[in-house]
Protein backbone atom coordinates (compact mmCIF):
# COMPACT_ATOMS: atom_id res chain seq x y z
CA UNK A 1 0.00 0.00 0.00
CA UNK A 2 1.32 3.43 -0.98
CA UNK A 3 2.00 6.03 1.70
CA UNK A 4 -0.16 9.15 2.01
CA UNK A 5 0.93 12.17 -0.03
CA UNK A 6 2.23 14.79 2.44
CA UNK A 7 0.44 18.12 1.97
CA UNK A 8 1.19 21.66 3.19
CA UNK A 9 -1.30 24.56 2.99
CA UNK A 10 0.26 28.05 2.81
CA UNK A 11 -1.97 31.15 3.10
CA UNK A 12 -1.71 34.24 5.30
CA UNK A 13 -5.44 34.09 6.14
CA UNK A 14 -6.31 31.46 8.80
CA UNK A 15 -9.92 31.23 7.63
CA UNK A 16 -8.77 30.34 4.10
CA UNK A 17 -6.38 27.66 5.40
CA UNK A 18 -9.12 26.21 7.57
CA UNK A 19 -11.62 26.27 4.70
CA UNK A 20 -9.27 24.39 2.37
CA UNK A 21 -8.36 21.88 5.08
CA UNK A 22 -11.96 21.15 6.13
CA UNK A 23 -13.52 21.06 2.66
CA UNK A 24 -11.71 17.88 1.61
CA UNK A 25 -11.63 14.35 2.99
CA UNK A 26 -7.86 14.09 2.49
CA UNK A 27 -7.52 10.44 3.46
CA UNK A 28 -9.98 9.43 0.76
CA UNK A 29 -7.65 10.83 -1.89
CA UNK A 30 -4.60 9.28 -0.24
CA UNK A 31 -3.32 12.54 1.22
CA UNK A 32 -2.54 13.95 4.64
CA UNK A 33 -2.22 17.64 5.63
CA UNK A 34 1.05 17.61 7.55
CA UNK A 35 1.46 21.35 8.19
CA UNK A 36 0.12 24.86 7.58
CA UNK A 37 2.02 28.14 7.10
CA UNK A 38 1.02 31.82 7.14
CA UNK A 39 3.93 33.19 5.10
CA UNK A 40 6.29 32.02 2.36
CA UNK A 41 9.39 31.72 4.52
CA UNK A 42 7.63 29.51 7.09
CA UNK A 43 6.15 27.43 4.26
CA UNK A 44 9.61 26.81 2.76
CA UNK A 45 11.07 25.74 6.12
CA UNK A 46 8.17 23.38 6.87
CA UNK A 47 8.19 21.94 3.34
CA UNK A 48 11.89 21.06 3.62
CA UNK A 49 11.53 19.81 7.21
CA UNK A 50 8.67 17.41 6.37
CA UNK A 51 9.77 16.67 2.77
CA UNK A 52 6.34 17.74 1.51
CA UNK A 53 4.98 16.12 -1.67
CA UNK A 54 2.29 18.73 -2.46
CA UNK A 55 1.90 22.37 -1.42
CA UNK A 56 -1.18 24.55 -1.88
CA UNK A 57 0.09 28.13 -1.90
CA UNK A 58 -1.38 31.62 -2.07
CA UNK A 59 0.46 34.14 -4.26
CA UNK A 60 0.00 37.13 -1.95
CA UNK A 61 1.80 36.26 1.30
CA UNK A 62 4.09 38.36 3.53
CA UNK A 63 7.90 38.00 3.80
CA UNK A 64 8.11 35.73 0.76
CA UNK A 65 5.37 35.75 -1.88
CA UNK A 66 3.99 32.65 -3.57
CA UNK A 67 5.95 32.86 -6.84
CA UNK A 68 9.26 33.33 -4.99
CA UNK A 69 8.36 30.36 -2.78
CA UNK A 70 7.68 28.20 -5.87
CA UNK A 71 11.08 29.12 -7.33
CA UNK A 72 12.82 28.24 -4.05
CA UNK A 73 10.92 24.95 -3.83
CA UNK A 74 12.10 24.02 -7.32
CA UNK A 75 15.66 24.34 -6.03
CA UNK A 76 15.20 22.75 -2.60
CA UNK A 77 12.41 20.21 -3.27
CA UNK A 78 12.29 19.65 -7.04
CA UNK A 79 9.82 16.74 -6.73
CA UNK A 80 7.29 18.77 -4.71
CA UNK A 81 4.15 19.58 -6.69
CA UNK A 82 2.48 22.99 -6.39
CA UNK A 83 -1.13 24.13 -6.63
CA UNK A 84 -1.50 27.91 -6.67
CA UNK A 85 -4.70 29.19 -5.06
CA UNK A 86 -5.05 32.93 -5.46
CA UNK A 87 -7.42 35.86 -5.74
CA UNK A 88 -5.36 37.36 -8.58
CA UNK A 89 -7.18 36.85 -11.85
CA UNK A 90 -4.41 38.29 -13.98
CA UNK A 91 -2.97 36.66 -17.07
CA UNK A 92 0.64 37.59 -16.15
CA UNK A 93 0.41 35.59 -12.92
CA UNK A 94 -1.04 32.59 -14.73
CA UNK A 95 1.71 32.87 -17.36
CA UNK A 96 4.42 32.87 -14.69
CA UNK A 97 2.77 29.91 -12.94
CA UNK A 98 2.76 27.96 -16.22
CA UNK A 99 6.42 28.84 -16.80
CA UNK A 100 7.22 27.46 -13.36
CA UNK A 101 5.32 24.28 -14.28
CA UNK A 102 2.96 24.29 -11.30
CA UNK A 103 0.46 21.44 -11.11
CA UNK A 104 -2.57 23.75 -11.26
CA UNK A 105 -3.72 27.36 -10.85
CA UNK A 106 -7.06 27.91 -9.03
CA UNK A 107 -8.89 31.15 -8.30
CA UNK A 108 -10.50 32.01 -4.96
CA UNK A 109 -13.05 31.18 -3.81
CA UNK A 110 -12.20 27.58 -4.67
CA UNK A 111 -15.08 25.17 -5.06
CA UNK A 112 -14.41 21.95 -3.11
CA UNK A 113 -15.48 19.83 -6.10
CA UNK A 114 -12.92 21.55 -8.36
CA UNK A 115 -10.16 21.21 -5.79
CA UNK A 116 -11.04 17.54 -5.22
CA UNK A 117 -10.81 16.88 -8.96
CA UNK A 118 -7.34 18.47 -9.11
CA UNK A 119 -6.16 16.52 -6.03
CA UNK A 120 -7.37 13.20 -7.47
CA UNK A 121 -5.52 13.90 -10.71
CA UNK A 122 -2.31 14.71 -8.82
CA UNK A 123 -2.70 11.63 -6.62
CA UNK A 124 -3.16 9.47 -9.70
CA UNK A 125 -0.10 11.01 -11.34
CA UNK A 126 2.01 10.40 -8.22
CA UNK A 127 0.79 6.80 -8.02
CA UNK A 128 1.71 6.20 -11.66
CA UNK A 129 5.21 7.60 -11.10
CA UNK A 130 5.69 5.46 -7.98
CA UNK A 131 4.62 2.36 -9.93
CA UNK A 132 6.95 3.27 -12.81
CA UNK A 133 9.84 3.75 -10.40
CA UNK A 134 9.12 0.41 -8.70
CA UNK A 135 8.89 -1.27 -12.10
CA UNK A 136 12.22 0.23 -13.18
CA UNK A 137 13.89 -0.83 -9.92
CA UNK A 138 12.53 -4.36 -10.37
CA UNK A 139 13.59 -4.44 -14.02
CA UNK A 140 17.06 -3.16 -13.13
CA UNK A 141 17.36 -5.81 -10.41
CA UNK A 142 16.32 -8.59 -12.80
CA UNK A 143 18.67 -7.26 -15.48
CA UNK A 144 21.53 -7.17 -12.99
CA UNK A 145 20.83 -10.76 -11.88
CA UNK A 146 20.51 -11.92 -15.49
CA UNK A 147 23.73 -10.13 -16.43
CA UNK A 148 25.56 -11.95 -13.63
CA UNK A 149 24.13 -15.26 -14.83
CA UNK A 150 25.12 -14.43 -18.43
CA UNK A 151 28.61 -13.48 -17.22
CA UNK A 152 29.04 -16.76 -15.33
CA UNK A 153 27.91 -18.89 -18.28
CA UNK A 154 29.99 -16.90 -20.76
CA UNK A 155 33.18 -17.23 -18.70
CA UNK A 156 32.68 -20.96 -18.21
CA UNK A 157 32.00 -21.51 -21.89
CA UNK A 158 35.03 -19.36 -22.79
CA UNK A 159 37.50 -21.24 -20.59
CA UNK A 160 36.12 -24.57 -21.81
CA UNK A 161 36.69 -23.56 -25.43
CA UNK A 162 33.01 -23.70 -26.41
CA UNK A 163 32.81 -20.26 -28.07
CA UNK A 164 34.05 -18.82 -31.34
CA UNK A 165 36.26 -15.73 -31.29
CA UNK A 166 33.41 -13.67 -32.76
CA UNK A 167 31.08 -14.79 -29.96
CA UNK A 168 33.71 -14.05 -27.30
CA UNK A 169 34.20 -10.48 -28.56
CA UNK A 170 30.44 -9.99 -28.84
CA UNK A 171 29.89 -11.08 -25.23
CA UNK A 172 32.81 -8.95 -23.99
CA UNK A 173 31.25 -5.89 -25.61
CA UNK A 174 27.88 -6.73 -24.00
CA UNK A 175 29.57 -6.94 -20.58
CA UNK A 176 31.41 -3.65 -21.21
CA UNK A 177 34.79 -5.37 -21.18
CA UNK A 178 37.74 -4.82 -23.56
CA UNK A 179 37.72 -7.07 -26.62
CA UNK A 180 41.52 -7.31 -26.42
CA UNK A 181 43.45 -10.14 -24.78
CA UNK A 182 43.13 -10.21 -20.97
CA UNK A 183 46.45 -9.90 -19.16
CA UNK A 184 46.01 -12.25 -16.19
CA UNK A 185 43.92 -15.13 -14.94
CA UNK A 186 43.67 -15.49 -11.17
CA UNK A 187 42.28 -18.51 -9.36
CA UNK A 188 41.17 -18.49 -5.71
CA UNK A 189 40.67 -21.78 -3.92
CA UNK A 190 39.26 -22.25 -0.42
CA UNK A 191 40.10 -25.56 1.24
CA UNK A 192 37.88 -24.88 4.25
CA UNK A 193 34.71 -24.78 2.20
CA UNK A 194 33.82 -27.82 0.13
CA UNK A 195 30.70 -27.34 -1.98
CA UNK A 196 29.80 -31.02 -1.84
CA UNK A 197 29.58 -31.16 1.94
CA UNK A 198 26.05 -32.36 2.85
CA UNK A 199 25.86 -30.21 6.00
CA UNK A 200 26.23 -26.95 4.06
CA UNK A 201 22.82 -25.81 2.88
CA UNK A 202 22.08 -23.67 -0.16
CA UNK A 203 21.67 -20.42 1.77
CA UNK A 204 25.07 -20.75 3.48
CA UNK A 205 26.66 -21.65 0.17
CA UNK A 206 25.20 -18.59 -1.56
CA UNK A 207 26.28 -16.33 1.31
CA UNK A 208 29.80 -17.73 1.10
CA UNK A 209 29.94 -17.26 -2.67
CA UNK A 210 28.65 -13.69 -2.39
CA UNK A 211 31.14 -12.86 0.39
CA UNK A 212 34.14 -14.25 -1.48
CA UNK A 213 33.19 -12.42 -4.68
CA UNK A 214 32.76 -9.17 -2.78
CA UNK A 215 36.18 -9.53 -1.13
CA UNK A 216 37.83 -10.23 -4.47
CA UNK A 217 36.11 -7.34 -6.26
CA UNK A 218 36.83 -4.93 -3.39
CA UNK A 219 40.54 -5.64 -3.85
CA UNK A 220 40.49 -5.11 -7.62
CA UNK A 221 37.95 -2.28 -7.67
CA UNK A 222 39.92 -0.18 -10.15
CA UNK A 223 40.42 -3.04 -12.59
CA UNK A 224 38.50 -4.14 -15.65
CA UNK A 225 37.67 -7.71 -14.71
CA UNK A 226 35.24 -10.62 -14.84
CA UNK A 227 34.69 -12.94 -11.89
CA UNK A 228 33.13 -16.39 -12.03
CA UNK A 229 33.14 -19.88 -10.52
CA UNK A 230 33.93 -22.98 -12.51
CA UNK A 231 32.11 -26.30 -12.15
CA UNK A 232 34.57 -27.36 -9.43
CA UNK A 233 33.72 -24.39 -7.18
CA UNK A 234 36.98 -22.53 -7.83
CA UNK A 235 36.77 -18.74 -8.12
CA UNK A 236 38.41 -17.17 -11.16
CA UNK A 237 39.21 -13.59 -12.04
CA UNK A 238 39.95 -12.47 -15.60
CA UNK A 239 41.93 -9.21 -15.59
CA UNK A 240 42.79 -6.71 -18.33
CA UNK A 241 45.38 -4.76 -16.34
CA UNK A 242 48.53 -5.32 -14.32
CA UNK A 243 47.87 -6.42 -10.76
CA UNK A 244 50.12 -5.95 -7.72
CA UNK A 245 51.41 -9.08 -6.00
CA UNK A 246 50.30 -7.74 -2.64
CA UNK A 247 46.69 -7.89 -3.89
CA UNK A 248 46.68 -11.69 -3.62
CA UNK A 249 47.88 -11.56 -0.01
CA UNK A 250 45.15 -9.04 0.78
CA UNK A 251 42.49 -11.31 -0.74
CA UNK A 252 43.71 -14.34 1.21
CA UNK A 253 43.86 -12.37 4.47
CA UNK A 254 40.42 -10.84 3.98
CA UNK A 255 38.83 -14.24 3.31
CA UNK A 256 40.54 -15.62 6.42
CA UNK A 257 39.48 -12.69 8.63
CA UNK A 258 35.97 -12.05 7.33
CA UNK A 259 34.62 -15.53 6.66
CA UNK A 260 37.10 -17.67 8.62
CA UNK A 261 38.21 -19.73 5.62
CA UNK A 262 41.74 -20.44 4.44
CA UNK A 263 42.26 -19.42 0.82
CA UNK A 264 44.97 -19.90 -1.78
CA UNK A 265 45.47 -17.68 -4.81
CA UNK A 266 47.48 -18.20 -7.97
CA UNK A 267 47.97 -15.72 -10.81
CA UNK A 268 49.02 -16.62 -14.34
CA UNK A 269 49.91 -13.98 -16.97
CA UNK A 270 48.13 -14.42 -20.29
CA UNK A 271 50.53 -13.91 -23.18
CA UNK A 272 48.67 -15.92 -25.80
CA UNK A 273 45.74 -15.17 -28.08
CA UNK A 274 42.21 -14.39 -26.97
CA UNK A 275 41.09 -17.94 -27.66
CA UNK A 276 43.91 -19.64 -25.71
CA UNK A 277 42.39 -18.93 -22.31
CA UNK A 278 41.47 -22.61 -21.96
CA UNK A 279 45.12 -23.67 -21.68
CA UNK A 280 45.85 -20.94 -19.13
CA UNK A 281 42.79 -22.01 -17.14
CA UNK A 282 43.93 -25.63 -16.90
CA UNK A 283 47.44 -24.54 -15.92
CA UNK A 284 46.04 -22.23 -13.21
CA UNK A 285 43.84 -25.01 -11.91
CA UNK A 286 46.72 -27.47 -11.61
CA UNK A 287 48.91 -24.83 -9.96
CA UNK A 288 46.35 -23.92 -7.33
CA UNK A 289 45.93 -27.63 -6.56
CA UNK A 290 49.68 -27.75 -5.92
CA UNK A 291 49.41 -24.60 -3.80
CA UNK A 292 46.88 -26.33 -1.56
CA UNK A 293 49.67 -28.52 -0.21
CA UNK A 294 51.90 -25.61 0.81
CA UNK A 295 52.38 -25.37 4.56
CA UNK A 296 51.04 -22.42 6.58
CA UNK A 297 54.56 -21.21 7.41
CA UNK A 298 55.51 -20.94 3.75
CA UNK A 299 52.22 -19.20 2.92
CA UNK A 300 52.92 -16.69 5.67
CA UNK A 301 56.46 -16.23 4.37
CA UNK A 302 55.26 -15.68 0.81
CA UNK A 303 52.60 -13.20 1.87
CA UNK A 304 55.15 -11.31 3.95
CA UNK A 305 57.52 -11.14 0.98
CA UNK A 306 54.68 -9.93 -1.28
CA UNK A 307 53.98 -7.10 1.14
CA UNK A 308 57.58 -6.11 1.92
CA UNK A 309 59.72 -7.05 -1.12
CA UNK A 310 60.33 -3.36 -1.93
CA UNK A 311 62.15 -2.98 1.42
CA UNK A 312 65.89 -3.48 0.79
CA UNK A 313 66.30 -4.57 4.44
CA UNK A 314 64.22 -7.69 3.83
CA UNK A 315 66.56 -10.66 4.29
CA UNK A 316 66.05 -14.34 5.00
CA UNK A 317 67.14 -13.72 8.59
CA UNK A 318 64.71 -10.83 9.05
CA UNK A 319 61.86 -12.89 7.58
CA UNK A 320 62.69 -15.89 9.78
CA UNK A 321 62.74 -13.66 12.84
CA UNK A 322 59.36 -12.23 11.96
CA UNK A 323 57.92 -15.74 11.54
CA UNK A 324 59.74 -17.00 14.66
CA UNK A 325 61.53 -19.88 12.92
CA UNK A 326 65.18 -20.54 12.15
CA UNK A 327 66.62 -19.21 8.87
CA UNK A 328 67.95 -22.65 7.93
CA UNK A 329 64.53 -24.30 8.40
CA UNK A 330 62.73 -21.50 6.53
CA UNK A 331 65.18 -21.57 3.62
CA UNK A 332 64.89 -25.34 3.26
CA UNK A 333 61.08 -25.33 3.51
CA UNK A 334 60.68 -22.54 0.93
CA UNK A 335 62.96 -24.39 -1.47
CA UNK A 336 61.10 -27.68 -0.99
CA UNK A 337 57.57 -26.29 -1.32
CA UNK A 338 57.97 -23.42 -3.80
CA UNK A 339 60.74 -25.00 -5.86
CA UNK A 340 62.86 -21.88 -5.58
CA UNK A 341 65.16 -20.22 -3.07
CA UNK A 342 64.28 -17.20 -0.95
CA UNK A 343 66.69 -15.02 -2.97
CA UNK A 344 65.31 -16.21 -6.33
CA UNK A 345 61.72 -15.69 -5.17
CA UNK A 346 62.25 -12.13 -3.97
CA UNK A 347 64.38 -11.31 -7.03
CA UNK A 348 61.63 -12.54 -9.36
CA UNK A 349 59.09 -10.29 -7.63
CA UNK A 350 61.38 -7.26 -7.75
CA UNK A 351 62.25 -7.73 -11.42
CA UNK A 352 58.58 -8.24 -12.32
CA UNK A 353 57.73 -4.93 -10.66
CA UNK A 354 60.71 -3.27 -12.34
CA UNK A 355 59.54 -4.43 -15.78
CA UNK A 356 56.13 -2.94 -15.07
CA UNK A 357 57.71 0.40 -14.10
CA UNK A 358 60.03 0.39 -17.13
CA UNK A 359 57.06 -0.16 -19.41
CA UNK A 360 54.63 2.28 -17.82
CA UNK A 361 56.68 5.17 -16.37
CA UNK A 362 59.49 7.59 -17.23
CA UNK A 363 61.30 6.95 -13.95
CA UNK A 364 65.08 6.83 -14.09
CA UNK A 365 66.68 3.42 -13.62
CA UNK A 366 68.13 4.38 -10.24
CA UNK A 367 64.63 5.48 -9.11
CA UNK A 368 63.15 2.15 -10.20
CA UNK A 369 65.94 0.34 -8.38
CA UNK A 370 65.00 2.14 -5.16
CA UNK A 371 61.29 1.49 -5.62
CA UNK A 372 61.70 -2.27 -6.06
CA UNK A 373 64.03 -2.76 -3.10
CA UNK A 374 67.62 -2.42 -4.34
CA UNK A 375 70.12 -0.21 -2.51
CA UNK A 376 72.15 0.55 -5.63
CA UNK A 377 71.52 0.87 -9.37
CA UNK A 378 74.52 -1.35 -10.07
CA UNK A 379 73.16 -4.24 -7.98
CA UNK A 380 69.72 -3.82 -9.57
CA UNK A 381 71.12 -3.73 -13.13
CA UNK A 382 73.18 -6.87 -12.49
CA UNK A 383 70.15 -8.77 -11.13
CA UNK A 384 67.95 -7.48 -13.97
CA UNK A 385 70.36 -8.52 -16.72
CA UNK A 386 70.86 -11.94 -15.13
CA UNK A 387 67.09 -12.50 -15.01
CA UNK A 388 65.92 -10.85 -18.23
CA UNK A 389 69.01 -11.12 -20.42
CA UNK A 390 69.52 -7.41 -21.08
CA UNK A 391 70.15 -4.32 -18.97
CA UNK A 392 67.20 -2.17 -17.81
CA UNK A 393 68.12 0.58 -20.28
CA UNK A 394 68.34 -1.81 -23.24
CA UNK A 395 65.07 -3.44 -22.19
CA UNK A 396 63.33 -0.06 -22.10
CA UNK A 397 64.76 0.98 -25.49
CA UNK A 398 63.68 -2.32 -26.98
CA UNK A 399 60.14 -1.90 -25.66
CA UNK A 400 59.96 1.69 -26.87
CA UNK A 401 61.14 0.81 -30.36
CA UNK A 402 58.29 -1.67 -30.65
CA UNK A 403 55.81 1.08 -29.89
Amino acid sequence: MQEYVKVLIADDEPIIREGIRDSINWNEVGMDVIAEAEDGEEALELAIQHQIDLILVDLNMPIMNGLTLVKRLQQELPKCRVIIITGYDEFSYAQEALRLQVADYLLKPVKPANLLEVLKRIRENISEQVEQRMFMELATSHLSQNTLAIQEKFCRDWIEGLLSETKVKEQLRFLNMPSTNPTHLVVIRSQDFQFDQPLIDGQDREMFIHSVKKIILDNVSEQKCLIFRDKHGLFFLILWNEVQEVTFSKIEKAIQEEIKAAATTYCEPITSELMDLQAVYHHCKSKVDEEAHISPIVKRARNYIREHYTNHDLTLEALAQNLQVSPVYLSRTIKQELGTSFVSFITKMRIKKAIQLLNSTDLQVYEIAEQVGYESQHYFSTAFKKTVGVSPNKFRKGMLSKG
